[in-house]
Protein backbone atom coordinates (compact mmCIF):
# COMPACT_ATOMS: atom_id res chain seq x y z
CA UNK A 1 0.00 0.00 0.00
CA UNK A 2 1.44 3.34 -1.03
CA UNK A 3 0.68 5.98 1.58
CA UNK A 4 -0.06 9.54 0.58
CA UNK A 5 2.48 11.64 2.46
CA UNK A 6 2.35 15.25 3.56
CA UNK A 7 4.63 17.49 5.60
CA UNK A 8 3.44 20.21 7.97
CA UNK A 9 6.11 22.76 8.90
CA UNK A 10 5.36 25.15 11.76
CA UNK A 11 6.81 28.56 10.93
CA UNK A 12 4.83 30.96 13.10
CA UNK A 13 7.40 31.40 15.85
CA UNK A 14 9.29 34.63 16.56
CA UNK A 15 12.83 34.34 17.93
CA UNK A 16 13.54 36.72 20.81
CA UNK A 17 17.24 35.91 20.56
CA UNK A 18 17.44 36.78 16.87
CA UNK A 19 14.76 39.50 16.88
CA UNK A 20 12.87 38.19 13.84
CA UNK A 21 10.87 35.26 12.49
CA UNK A 22 12.88 32.14 13.22
CA UNK A 23 12.10 30.64 9.82
CA UNK A 24 13.95 33.52 8.10
CA UNK A 25 17.22 33.14 9.99
CA UNK A 26 19.86 32.41 7.36
CA UNK A 27 22.19 29.45 7.43
CA UNK A 28 24.76 29.28 4.63
CA UNK A 29 22.86 31.93 2.69
CA UNK A 30 19.44 30.28 2.90
CA UNK A 31 16.61 30.70 5.42
CA UNK A 32 16.18 27.82 7.86
CA UNK A 33 12.72 27.17 6.43
CA UNK A 34 14.18 26.60 2.97
CA UNK A 35 16.68 24.08 4.37
CA UNK A 36 13.80 22.14 5.93
CA UNK A 37 11.64 22.22 2.80
CA UNK A 38 14.51 21.10 0.58
CA UNK A 39 15.08 18.07 2.81
CA UNK A 40 11.48 16.85 2.91
CA UNK A 41 10.08 17.89 -0.47
CA UNK A 42 11.66 14.87 -2.15
CA UNK A 43 9.97 12.49 0.29
CA UNK A 44 6.40 13.80 0.55
CA UNK A 45 3.65 14.59 -1.92
CA UNK A 46 2.96 18.05 -0.50
CA UNK A 47 4.57 20.55 1.86
CA UNK A 48 2.39 22.85 3.96
CA UNK A 49 3.83 25.74 5.98
CA UNK A 50 1.70 27.05 8.86
CA UNK A 51 2.24 30.72 9.75
CA UNK A 52 0.87 33.01 12.43
CA UNK A 53 -0.54 35.90 10.38
CA UNK A 54 -1.66 36.98 6.94
CA UNK A 55 1.28 39.38 6.83
CA UNK A 56 3.71 36.52 7.39
CA UNK A 57 1.93 34.44 4.76
CA UNK A 58 2.32 37.19 2.14
CA UNK A 59 5.99 37.67 2.96
CA UNK A 60 6.81 33.97 2.76
CA UNK A 61 4.69 33.50 -0.35
CA UNK A 62 6.92 35.83 -2.33
CA UNK A 63 10.01 34.03 -1.02
CA UNK A 64 8.89 30.41 -1.47
CA UNK A 65 6.92 30.64 -4.69
CA UNK A 66 5.51 27.19 -5.46
CA UNK A 67 7.84 25.29 -3.10
CA UNK A 68 5.10 24.94 -0.50
CA UNK A 69 1.52 25.90 0.32
CA UNK A 70 1.00 28.43 3.09
CA UNK A 71 -1.84 28.59 5.60
CA UNK A 72 -2.50 30.94 8.53
CA UNK A 73 -3.35 29.57 11.99
CA UNK A 74 -7.11 29.04 12.13
CA UNK A 75 -7.43 29.10 15.92
CA UNK A 76 -6.67 31.60 18.68
CA UNK A 77 -3.81 31.12 21.11
CA UNK A 78 -0.63 30.71 19.12
CA UNK A 79 1.09 27.46 20.06
CA UNK A 80 2.60 24.41 18.36
CA UNK A 81 -0.65 22.52 18.94
CA UNK A 82 -2.74 25.25 17.27
CA UNK A 83 -0.37 25.30 14.32
CA UNK A 84 -0.37 21.52 14.09
CA UNK A 85 -4.18 21.36 14.15
CA UNK A 86 -4.37 23.92 11.34
CA UNK A 87 -1.92 21.86 9.33
CA UNK A 88 -3.58 18.51 9.94
CA UNK A 89 -6.95 19.94 8.94
CA UNK A 90 -5.52 21.32 5.69
CA UNK A 91 -3.22 18.62 4.32
CA UNK A 92 -4.36 16.20 1.63
CA UNK A 93 -2.21 13.29 2.75
CA UNK A 94 -3.49 10.50 4.99
CA UNK A 95 -0.30 10.76 7.04
CA UNK A 96 1.58 13.94 7.83
CA UNK A 97 5.09 14.57 9.06
CA UNK A 98 5.12 17.41 11.60
CA UNK A 99 8.25 19.56 11.73
CA UNK A 100 9.56 22.82 13.17
CA UNK A 101 11.15 25.34 10.81
CA UNK A 102 14.54 25.37 12.58
CA UNK A 103 15.90 21.83 12.07
CA UNK A 104 18.17 22.13 9.02
CA UNK A 105 19.76 18.67 9.40
CA UNK A 106 16.62 16.57 9.05
CA UNK A 107 17.55 13.03 8.04
CA UNK A 108 15.71 11.75 4.99
CA UNK A 109 16.39 8.19 6.17
CA UNK A 110 14.76 8.90 9.54
CA UNK A 111 11.74 10.54 7.90
CA UNK A 112 11.26 7.63 5.51
CA UNK A 113 11.43 5.14 8.38
CA UNK A 114 8.78 7.08 10.31
CA UNK A 115 6.49 6.92 7.28
CA UNK A 116 7.25 3.21 6.73
CA UNK A 117 6.15 2.42 10.28
CA UNK A 118 2.98 4.50 10.36
CA UNK A 119 0.60 2.09 8.62
CA UNK A 120 -2.29 1.18 10.94
CA UNK A 121 -0.94 3.57 13.59
CA UNK A 122 -2.26 6.93 14.73
CA UNK A 123 1.30 8.22 15.12
CA UNK A 124 4.95 7.24 15.11
CA UNK A 125 6.88 9.36 17.62
CA UNK A 126 10.63 9.20 18.37
CA UNK A 127 11.43 8.68 22.06
CA UNK A 128 14.74 9.07 23.90
CA UNK A 129 15.91 6.51 26.50
CA UNK A 130 14.99 8.96 29.29
CA UNK A 131 11.37 9.00 28.07
CA UNK A 132 11.52 12.42 26.37
CA UNK A 133 9.61 12.39 23.09
CA UNK A 134 10.06 14.33 19.84
CA UNK A 135 6.49 15.27 18.82
CA UNK A 136 7.83 17.89 16.41
CA UNK A 137 9.59 15.32 14.28
CA UNK A 138 6.96 12.63 14.10
CA UNK A 139 4.41 11.25 11.64
CA UNK A 140 0.68 11.40 12.42
CA UNK A 141 -2.50 10.03 10.90
CA UNK A 142 -3.94 13.41 10.01
CA UNK A 143 -7.61 12.76 10.86
CA UNK A 144 -6.77 11.07 14.16
CA UNK A 145 -4.51 13.99 15.07
CA UNK A 146 -7.27 16.52 14.33
CA UNK A 147 -9.66 14.76 16.70
CA UNK A 148 -7.07 14.44 19.46
CA UNK A 149 -5.85 18.02 19.09
CA UNK A 150 -9.36 19.42 19.42
CA UNK A 151 -9.92 17.42 22.60
CA UNK A 152 -6.64 18.68 24.08
CA UNK A 153 -7.48 22.29 23.23
CA UNK A 154 -10.97 21.92 24.71
CA UNK A 155 -9.22 20.96 27.96
CA UNK A 156 -7.16 24.14 27.81
CA UNK A 157 -3.96 22.30 26.91
CA UNK A 158 -1.67 23.65 24.21
CA UNK A 159 1.22 21.18 24.06
CA UNK A 160 1.62 18.39 21.54
CA UNK A 161 2.07 15.79 24.27
CA UNK A 162 -1.54 16.43 25.31
CA UNK A 163 -2.69 15.68 21.78
CA UNK A 164 -0.68 12.45 21.67
CA UNK A 165 -2.14 11.40 25.03
CA UNK A 166 -5.57 11.33 23.37
CA UNK A 167 -4.41 9.15 20.45
CA UNK A 168 -4.66 5.37 20.34
CA UNK A 169 -2.18 3.03 18.65
CA UNK A 170 0.79 5.36 18.96
CA UNK A 171 4.12 3.74 18.18
CA UNK A 172 7.12 5.12 20.06
CA UNK A 173 10.36 4.62 18.17
CA UNK A 174 13.56 4.57 20.20
CA UNK A 175 16.25 7.04 19.23
CA UNK A 176 18.67 4.14 19.72
CA UNK A 177 17.18 2.67 16.54
CA UNK A 178 17.40 6.00 14.75
CA UNK A 179 21.11 6.26 15.60
CA UNK A 180 21.67 3.50 13.07
CA UNK A 181 20.46 5.92 10.39
CA UNK A 182 21.76 9.20 11.83
CA UNK A 183 24.67 8.40 14.13
CA UNK A 184 24.77 11.80 15.89
CA UNK A 185 21.00 12.34 15.70
CA UNK A 186 21.54 15.74 14.10
CA UNK A 187 18.05 15.35 12.67
CA UNK A 188 16.75 16.72 16.00
CA UNK A 189 19.17 19.67 16.20
CA UNK A 190 17.39 23.03 16.48
CA UNK A 191 18.81 26.48 15.80
CA UNK A 192 17.57 28.46 18.81
CA UNK A 193 20.52 30.74 19.57
CA UNK A 194 23.38 32.49 17.74
CA UNK A 195 25.63 29.78 19.19
CA UNK A 196 23.45 27.09 17.63
CA UNK A 197 23.71 28.90 14.31
CA UNK A 198 27.51 28.95 14.51
CA UNK A 199 27.57 25.23 15.25
CA UNK A 200 25.26 24.56 12.32
CA UNK A 201 27.49 26.59 10.00
CA UNK A 202 30.52 24.63 11.17
CA UNK A 203 28.73 21.34 10.57
CA UNK A 204 27.83 22.37 7.03
CA UNK A 205 31.41 23.36 6.29
CA UNK A 206 32.69 20.02 7.53
CA UNK A 207 30.07 18.18 5.48
CA UNK A 208 31.25 19.94 2.33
Amino acid sequence: MILEKSAVVLAGGFSQRFGRDKCLIELAGKPLLVHVLEKVSKIVNECLVVVASEEQRRMLSSMLGSEASLVVDKYEGQSPLVGALTGFETVQGEYALLLPCDTPFISADVVELLFDLCADRSAVVPRWPNGFIEPLQAVYHANSAVTAAKVALSEGKHNLSSMIAHMRRVRYLSTLVLEQLDSKLLTFSNVNTPEDLKRAEALLKRAR
